[in-house]
């Protein structure tokens, strides 16, 4: 155990962001660098080692989170980094991008503040990286048999590395020019800069990994001369079809899907373009949707010098504490106000978009909302609370319904799809089609990147099987797992 008192002696204290009106002004990550350093080895130690520890069913990687608290609480900086990747490719990743399942799960969280897990992670990565404690880990034989990986985000990632390091030879497909998946186009660099990546792509090049971009199964290349060509095949292409708002005055021009804005942003800070085609400069803009992905887009519209900037929301607005019908060790639906949000902006929830208004060039100029109340599960306008607002930009962050079809990689291969419209796969993630498996949001749907990176190692065991009998890799979750909620 670390520090017996821990708890009861230390406070919950968590990573300091630079002032709002400063980190506007560029696209460095919010946190002042180096702020956790001199605090995180008394937050570790609030760690109760508890008999059972709840952290460990939160997180559906299976973090040893006691074990390396412990460490992390004692300076022990390479044998944390050792137990944090034990069970997890990419830990700079979650502890940067994961919304912490794991803390609301902690036992120390039913009557305190929980243990601030997530800040310990990235604080033991980063040291880990600053000290030269993350290393290549190639294998020490090869099997002789090879594998594709489609989709490069962190499903695909995981299961690419966790394969490759069991001696299978490894080329991981990616459709857009550069490697990372929503890692890369769809996170904004004030989350997570793309430094990360680039050096963890490095790290799996340097273990036999082979990457290829610009390369989109199903266009560039037939499913089925693809499934010849290798031992097996990992689909790891995610959710990638945007959940659409068909309401009058929607083909007016610029109304976007937030997977078309965010990308644009994210090449004019890898050098790509000088000025995003699609830029929130000086206009009234409305997010739709009040989610993750929304947060980004009310990021980067403060960024770019938005005039105003409204996000919407048709539920109702979440409490700040846990509601008696989502009780501990659930991950509770909490009011949350992310980076993004302390920049600025309006936030309105219960509310429905009836449709939009342009001027006479066809440009959106006006969103038209009624307030809604849920009757049955459904939400119902309210009478007489119509309205509008000055909408120049439109960003539409909905959510994601289920993997791209238009491609032409779903048919070409053959593959079943379930109820929701995800791929099928059996309990080893395989799919109907002999060697083709798949990980991650295309067969379990929007999810979370703590979820995608378990799919991808529990999917890197199934194809190991598949292509020697047996495997040694770990599963940490099965293909039916969800979270735990009510």
């Amino acid at each position: 155990m670390a520090d017996p008192k821990g708890f009861l002696t230390t406070g919950r204290e968590v990573a300091r962001t630079r002032p709002a009106g400063e980190r506007v002004q560029d696209w460095n990550e919010v946190y002042v660098p180096g702020s956790l350093l001199p605090v995180i080895s008394k937050q570790a130690g609030r760690c109760m080692d508890c008999g059972i520890p709840f952290c460990h069913n939160g997180c559906p990687l299976g973090n040893l989170i006691p074990e390396w608290n412990d460490y992390a609480y004692r300076e022990d900086w390479s044998a944390a980094s050792e137990r944090l990747h034990a069970t997890n490719n990419f830990p700079e990743f979650t502890g940067r991008l994961c919304p912490a399942p794991c803390e609301s799960a902690c036992v120390l969280g039913i009557n305190q503040p929980a243990v601030t897990i997530k800040n310990v992670e990235v604080t033991i990565i980063d040291k880990a990286w600053d000290s030269g404690d993350v290393t290549p880990q190639p294998p020490e034989r090869l099997s002789g048999k090879t594998v594709a990986v489609i989709g490069s985000g962190p499903a695909g990632l995981a299961a690419a590395q966790q394969l490759t390091r069991a001696g299978h030879t490894v080329a991981v497909y990616e459709r857009a020019d550069r490697i990372g998946g929503l890692l890369r186009y769809g996170i904004p660099e004030f989350k997570m800069e793309k430094r990360h990546i680039n050096r963890r792509i490095e790290q799996m090049r340097a273990e036999g990994t082979k990457f290829r971009t610009e390369v989109e199964i199903g266009r560039d290349i037939d499913a089925r001369k693809l499934r010849k060509r290798y031992d097996a095949v990992v689909i790891a292409a995610g959710a990638t079809v945007s959940r659409d708002l068909p309401v009058p005055g929607r083909a007016l021009a610029g109304i976007h899907f937030a997977m078309e804005y965010l990308p644009l942003a994210n090449k004019v800070q890898e050098g790509d373009l000088t000025v995003a085609p699609i830029s929130a400069a000086g206009k009234h803009v409305v997010v739709i949707g009040g989610g993750d992905t929304g947060a980004d887009c009310v990021g980067t519209a403060h960024r770019q010098g938005a005039a105003s900037v409204t996000q919407l929301e048709i539920m109702g607005r979440p409490g700040e504490e846990r509601n008696a019908n989502q009780p501990w060790p659930t991950f509770p639906m909490l009011y949350k106000v992310t980076s993004a949000h302390e920049e600025g902006g309006e936030r309105i929830y219960s509310v429905s978009t009836t449709h939009f208004e342009g001027d006479e060039d066809g440009n959106v100029q006006f969103l038209h909302l009624v307030e809604v109340d849920f009757k049955d599960g459904r939400p119902e306008p309210r009478p007489g609370t119509e309205r509008r607002i000055p909408a120049q930009l439109v960003t539409l962050a909905m959510g994601f319904t289920g993997t791209d079809q238009e491609n032409g990689l779903v048919t070409q291969f053959g593959l079943e799809l379930d109820a929701r419209g995800n791929i099928a796969r059996d309990a080893d993630f395989a799919t109907n089609v002999p060697g083709v498996y798949v990980a991650g949001d295309a067969g379990r749907g929007q999810s979370l990147i703590v979820w995608a990176i378990a799919e991808g190692r529990s999917a890197a065991r199934g194809v190991d099987r598949f292509l020697t009998g047996a495997s040694a890799l770990p599963a940490p979750i099965g293909p039916t797992d969800r979270a735990l909620t009510v």
